[in-house]
C-alpha cells in the first residue's frame, strides 16, 4: 500500500486511508446490490436499538450536557487549548460563522418551518390537541430541544477533547488520539487506526443523509421556482454542481474557502430571517422571541429527560414519539459529531476551555432559537393556531401543513408564498441551501483528510478532492442505483452506527476527565511520551 500511495501522490497514514476508502466502496457496492435487503436487516436493528437503548440516547445527551457546564465553570475552565501565550487564529464573528455553516446550517433551513408545523400538527404528548395554543408551544419547545443547546453538546464534547489532546499533547489530529490516556502507544496500533476508520465511516455516511436532505431541498426549490421535475436526473446534477463548488473551496484551503463560504452564507441567511421577521408580523415575532426563550429554558427538563414510559400501554408500537424523532436525532447526530468536533477543534486553538464550551453551546444555540422562533412562529401562524384562527382563514388553514405532507423539503418554499417578492426570496433560499451544502461537504472532506493524515496542515490537492468528490458520489449513487429504498436504508444504517459511536464519545469524556485531573495535579502534561512520533 506504500507504494500505491506513493504512486498516487498520497501523504497520508496508508492503513486508514486504503481501509476507509475499501470499506466505503464494499458498503456502498453492497447498498446497490440489495438495498431492501440490507434495509429490512438494518430496519429491524434499529428497532431493537431505539425500544431497549433509546432511553441511554436520552440519558447520555443530558450527561454530557452536565459536564460541559461543569468543566466550563470549574479551575479546568482557564486552561487554554495550546501552548499558554496561544491566541485565536480567528476572530469571534468569523468563529462562529464558521461553527454555524459547517455544524447544521443546513439542518435549519430544513427544519425551520417543516419541525415545529410537523410538531404542531402531531404534538409529542398524546394529551395535547393539534392545532391549539398548547400544541404551538410545545412545538417551539420541541423543534429547540431537538437543534438548540443538546445537539451542540453532541458536537462540543468530542470537539473539546480533540482540541484538548491535539494542541496541549501535540497528538495526530485523529479520534484515537483523545483516548491517549487508556491505550497510550495503542492510538497508533490497530486498535487505533479501527477507532479512526469508523469515524471516518461515520462521518462519510452522515454528511451523506444531510447532503439527501439538501439535495432534496434544492430541487424542490427550484421545482416550485423554474418547474425542474422532482427527479433523480435532476437530484444528481445538483449534487455534481455542488460538489464542483465544494471541490474548488476544498482547494482553496479553509481559511479563504470556508471562511469566506461561511462568511457569506451566514449574512444571507440573517437576512433571510429579517425579511421575514419586518415583512411578517413583526411585533408578533418579537414578543415571540422572548416567549420562546421562556418556552425553552422553562421545559428543557422536562423534554430532555421525557422518556415516554408509558408508550408500551398507548402505542403499538412500543416506545412512542421519540423513537422516531429524538433517539433518532441523537444517533444520526452522533455519526458525524467527529467531523464537527475536529472542524471546531481545528478553527479553536488557543481558545480556554470556557471559552470553547461556552461559545460553541451558546452562540450557535442562540441564533437557533431566534430562527425557529421566527420562522416556526410564522409558519404557525399562517396555517392558523386555534380553532378561532383557522374558522377564519377557512380553507387556507394548514396550507403549509398540507406542503410538508408532501415532504418536508417543500416547507420552506411554501412558507415564501405568503410572502412579497416570493419567487426572488424562494430563490434567495435555494442558494443559501446551496452554499450550506457546499460548506458543509468541504468541511467534511478537510476533516476526513485531516483524520487520515493526522495533521492540521492541508494534504495534496488530489487526496482532499478525492474526499470531497467521494461524498458526492456517495450520494449520488445511492439515489442514482438505489434509489428511495437506499436512502432509507442508509438513514437506519446509521441509526444503528450511531449506538458504538456514542460509546465512543462517552468514554472520550472519561479520557478527558482522566488528563485533566492529572494535569490539574502536576501542572505539566503527564503521560506523553517525548520520543513518540505522530505516525
Amino acid at each position: 500500500m506504500e507504494r500505491l500511495a506513493h504512486q498516487l501522490g498520497l501523504r497520508t497514514n496508508v492503513t486508514i486511508f486504503f481501509w476507509s476508502a475499501g470499506l466505503m466502496i464494499v458498503f456502498l457496492l453492497a447498498l446497490v446490490i440489495a438495498p431492501e435487503a440490507i434495509g429490512d436487516f438494518f430496519a429491524d436493528a434499529r428497532s431493537w436499538v431505539v425500544t431497549n437503548l433509546g432511553w441511554f440516547f436520552i440519558l447520555g445527551v443530558n450527561v454530557w450536557l452536565i459536564f460541559l457546564i461543569w468543566i466550563a465553570f470549574s479551575r479546568f475552565g482557564n486552561i487554554r487549548l495550546g501552548p499558554a501565550d496561544s491566541k485565536p487564529d480567528y476572530s469571534n464573528l468569523s468563529w462562529f460563522t464558521m461553527l454555524f455553516a459547517g455544524g447544521i446550517g443546513t439542518v435549519l433551513m430544513f427544519w425551520g418551518v417543516a419541525e415545529p408545523i410537523l410538531h404542531f400538527a402531531s404534538p409529542p404528548y398524546a394529551e395535547t390537541e393539534p392545532h391549539s395554543v398548547e400544541a404551538a408551544r410545545e412545538a417551539m419547545g420541541f423543534s429547540l430541544y431537538h437543534l438548540g443547546l443538546h445537539t451542540w453538546t453532541i458536537f462540543t464534547l468530542p470537539g473539546l477533547a480533540f482540541a484538548y489532546f491535539i494542541y496541549r499533547y501535540d497528538l495526530p489530529v485523529r479520534v484515537s488520539s483523545v483516548f491517549y490516556p487508556f491505550l497510550k502507544d495503542g492510538i497508533y496500533g490497530p486498535v487505533g487506526k479501527a477507532i479512526d476508520i469508523a469515524a471516518i465511516l461515520g462521518t462519510l455516511f452522515g454528511v451523506a443523509v444531510s447532503i439527501g436532505l439538501g439535495t432534496s431541498q434544492i430541487n424542490a426549490g427550484l421545482s416550485e421556482l423554474m418547474g425542474v421535475p422532482d427527479s433523480v436526473f435532476s437530484k444528481v446534477l445538483i449534487i455534481v454542481v455542488l460538489t464542483a463548488v465544494a471541490t474548488t473551496s476544498i482547494v482553496v484551503g479553509l481559511d479563504k474557502g470556508v471562511k469566506v463560504l461561511s462568511n457569506i452564507n451566514i449574512g444571507m441567511a440573517t437576512g433571510l430571517m429579517l425579511f421575514v421577521l419586518v415583512t411578517g408580523s413583526t411585533v408578533f415575532l418579537l414578543r415571540g422571541i422572548i416567549e420562546t426563550a421562556g418556552i425553552y429554558a422553562t421545559n428543557i427538563f422536562p423534554m430532555a429527560f421525557w422518556n415516554d414510559m408509558m408508550a408500551s400501554y398507548t402505542n403499538d408500537d412500543g416506545w412512542g414519539w421519540q423513537g422516531g424523532w429524538t433517539v433518532f436525532y441523537w444517533a444520526w447526530t452522533v455519526t458525524w459529531s467527529p467531523f464537527i468536533g475536529i472542524f471546531v477543534a481545528r478553527i479553536s486553538k488557543g481558545r480556554t476551555i470556557r471559552e470553547f464550551v461556552l461559545g460553541v453551546l451558546l452562540a450557535p444555540s442562540l441564533f437557533t432559537l431566534v430562527w425557529f422562533a421566527i420562522f416556526g412562529w410564522s409558519a404557525m401562524e399562517i396555517d392558523g393556531i386555534g380553532e378561532v384562527a383557522r374558522e377564519a382563514l377557512g380553507a387556507n388553514a394548514g396550507q403549509i401543513a398540507e406542503a410538508v405532507g408532501r415532504g418536508p423539503e417543500f416547507a420552506m418554499f411554501a412558507f415564501f408564498e405568503n410572502y412579497p417578492a416570493t419567487q426572488l426570496i424562494q430563490g434567495l433560499a435555494v442558494v443559501i441551501v446551496a452554499i450550506f451544502f457546499a460548506t458543509s461537504s468541504d468541511s467534511a472532506s478537510l476533516v476526513v483528510d485531516m483524520l487520515c493524515t493526522g495533521d492540521t496542515e492541508p494534504g495534496p490537492v488530489r487526496q482532499r478532492v478525492f474526499w470531497g468528490v467521494s461524498e458526492g458520489a456517495v450520494a449520488a449513487m445511492l439515489i442514482v442505483l438505489a434509489g428511495e429504498a437506499g436512502l432509507v436504508a442508509l438513514q437506519q444504517v446509521i441509526t444503528v452506527v450511531g449506538l458504538p459511536i456514542f460509546i465512543l464519545v462517552f468514554a472520550m469524556m472519561f479520557a478527558l476527565l482522566k488528563a485533566l485531573l492529572a494535569e490539574n495535579i502536576s501542572g505539566v502534561k503527564v503521560g506523553r511520551p517525548p520520543d513518540i512520533k505522530n505516525t
